[in-house]
């Protein structure tokens, strides 16, 4: 049994015991979130498509851990005018594990 679900204006496969990468939550490990925007939900032979979400649906998810990604460089640069910019970057994403997925 899988869903997709739509958090934080991006779409995720969950599956039970699934360990998804989401953008930072600020919440204490340990705490549990209910998703209900669910877009889709597959039961084996038994497909439910939402218009545009599944009622009564949700994926049910811990959080684990936030932690950084790896740093990004962006270097600007204008040729003949004695102008650049190195600017780095880390995104912080927040681990959170599908416990249970009801619909």
């Amino acid at each position: 049994m899988y869903a997709l679900v739509e958090y934080k204006g991006k779409q995720y496969k969950a599956e039970k015991g699934a360990l998804l990468q989401v953008d930072k939550i600020d919440a204490e490990k340990g705490t549990k979130i209910d998703i209900d925007s669910v877009l889709l939900v597959s039961d084996g032979d038994k497909v439910s498509v939402g218009a545009p979400y599944v009622k009564g649906a949700k994926v049910q998810v811990v959080v684990e851990d936030s932690f950084k990604d790896k740093k990004v460089l962006v270097f600007k640069y204008k040729s003949k005018k004695d102008y650049h910019r190195l600017i780095g970057h880390r995104q912080q994403y927040t681990n959170v594990r599908v416990e249970e997925i009801v619909g």
